[in-house]
């Protein structure tokens, strides 16, 4: 299992204080069932929690999935300012999905060496 965020997640994360390990954590929980919503075609909701607090008023994530291969956060949000998201922004998202999940190793090297993407260290824990 491989963990990417894109570029715009990254900034997102460093800026509400959202830990790689938090990342991990929830793609853990997601492998064995727990997400807050399969969105269709690839994409699922997750919520993460704030640092130092519960997930209640904590974040709300958009990831592209697919079991057991590759998660890649693309969206997040405070759950206190965006209840979902719109009906466009799903059908964005669900083409989005429809390119990461084509990519092979070398578009994903690429994606990387480009920064679009950035690994997720989980520095070998099992996901």
């Amino acid at each position: 299992m491989r963990v990417f965020k894109t570029k715009w997640f990254t900034r997102f994360a460093r800026k509400e204080d959202i830990s790689d390990s938090r990342l991990v954590e929830a793609v853990r929980e997601i492998e064995t069932g727990l997400n807050d919503g399969e969105l269709g075609r690839g994409i699922i909701k997750k919520r993460v929690a704030r640092k130092g607090e519960g997930k209640r008023g904590g974040y709300r994530t958009i990831i592209v999935y697919r079991t057991r291969t590759i998660a890649v956060f693309v969206y997040g949000f405070p759950k206190s300012t965006k209840a979902n998201l719109t009906a466009q922004e799903l059908e964005a998202y669900q083409r989005l999905a429809k390119i990461y999940l084509a990519l092979d190793q070398n578009d994903i090297a690429n994606a990387m060496n480009a920064g679009e993407l950035m690994e997720v260290q989980y520095h070998g824990q099992e996901i």
